[in-house]
């Protein structure tokens, strides 16, 4: 058999692809609400693209709404914009933007979609900024926000929320590290 060489798809996944296959079982409504959240979804990934690249040239958005004040405020914090961060293999994360002057930490979150945010993802995100960079959390401060429909949701988490976060990921860590080995045997 001489198989077709396809190679400008390698690596790609179709809409209507093989390993996502319950499309098979949708109606026109339901096929077209998937293929507008994935449009969704593949603009705000253009969104976030965007803003960082300004961020990290640091030219000031004259955007008005979520993606402007966003782009405006991690300018004018100093912050990083996608700093892994990270205590294992099994769990290390990507913030939108990160900063972390005069023992303050910043963590901002860009949310481009209708689903709310939450401040569960950016504490998680504190806890494994602590256990990197060795910082206790309650020697610390600690200000998060998501940026998303024109508005600003700003927490300072419990410092307690952040080392009970911090213990769970060591504790699950462990776990799975023991599993690993386990199964390695």
């Amino acid at each position: 058999m001489r198989w077709n060489r396809h190679l400008n798809l390698q690596g790609e996944h179709a809409f209507l692809s093989p390993s996502s296959y319950h499309w098979i079982n949708y109606n026109h409504t339901r096929l077209l609400e998937r293929w507008t959240a994935a449009q969704a979804g593949a603009y705000g990934n253009m969104q976030h693209e965007y803003a960082q690249q300004e961020i990290k040239a640091k030219r000031e958005s004259g955007l008005i709404g979520t993606v402007g004040q966003y782009i405006n405020d991690a300018i004018r914090y100093r912050m990083e914009t996608e700093q892994v961060l990270y205590y294992s293999e099994n769990c290390f994360g990507t913030p939108d933007a990160i900063g972390f002057f005069r023992n303050l930490l910043r963590i901002h979150d860009l949310k481009t979609g209708k689903v709310s945010g939450s401040f569960h993802q950016l504490e998680t995100y504190a806890a494994l900024f602590c256990l990197e960079y060795g910082h206790h959390p309650l020697k610390i401060k600690i200000e998060l926000r998501i940026y998303q429909a024109d508005e600003i949701s700003v927490l300072r988490p419990d410092p307690e929320v952040i080392g009970f976060i911090m213990e769970k990921i060591v504790e699950f860590d462990s776990v799975l590290e023991h599993r690993k080995r386990e199964e390695a045997s």
